[in-house]
């Protein structure tokens, strides 16, 4: 591990699991945590509250390069306002997988991510992780479900049924998240040639933690 970063990289489609496997397993560690993708949540919500178009690219660019966000346990904060609710929407899912497609906007939050790296290591989750902002990562993990599942596990998260039009509408965004990450042309989400492959369909989230730090150990 001398050449290897003090990093796990936990890169998965939307709603797959990750964010709650990449803390707990930084809990058991005692490493660092980022959650990557509310950055870009947080970029898209700021561009929303300051009226700019997710396309435009000049723009959104220098909002996420002076973003004004904090992270404190759980609680996320843009501008002092604690909008921990606000970014999980699935609108605020599309607008953050639509800034995510804008190589400006990544450039301007990739040293920002890389400084969540310190001495006690790290656990970081997203897309790109393992590909772009860690390469050099001890642990690479692609963690996937099929897409019902996690758009199963979505509805309950929010107390809706499993069936019905609004359960549609969110599996919906799910498969157009999906192919919209597979498809961008900077940074595409995709299982790394060196990346541990994890499938959560059939485990619970104690399975996938054990898993992960059973493969942590064994670098």
């Amino acid at each position: 591990m001398n050449t290897k970063q003090k990093v796990i990289a936990i890169d998965g489609p939307s709603a797959s699991g990750k964010g709650t496997v990449a803390s707990r397993v930084a809990q058991a560690l005692g490493f660092d945590y980022l959650d990557s993708g509310a950055l870009y949540r947080l970029t898209a919500l700021y561009a929303k509250k300051r009226d700019v178009e997710w396309n435009d690219e000049e723009a959104v660019a220098a909002l996420a390069e002076n973003l004004p966000a904090r992270f404190e346990g759980t609680q996320v904060f843009l501008d002092d306002e604690d909008v921990s609710g606000q970014i999980r929407s699935e609108a605020i899912g599309m607008g953050a997988s639509a800034v995510a497609q804008l190589p400006k906007v990544r450039a301007a939050l990739l040293q920002r991510q890389r400084d969540f790296l310190t001495g006690k290591g790290l656990v970081a989750d997203g897309r790109d992780m393992g590909s772009v902002v860690f390469p050099d990562a001890a642990l690479k993990v692609f963690l996937t479900a099929g897409a019902k599942i996690r758009a199963e596990r979505r509805a309950k998260q929010i107390g809706i049924p499993c069936e019905g039009l609004e359960f549609e509408r969110i599996l919906s965004d799910i498969e157009a998240r999906d192919e919209a990450d597979r498809r961008r042309s900077v940074a595409p989400l995709k299982q790394l040639p060196d990346a541990e492959l994890l499938d959560t369909g059939g485990l619970s989230i104690e399975e996938a933690v054990k898993k992960v730090l059973d493969w942590y150990h064994k670098v």
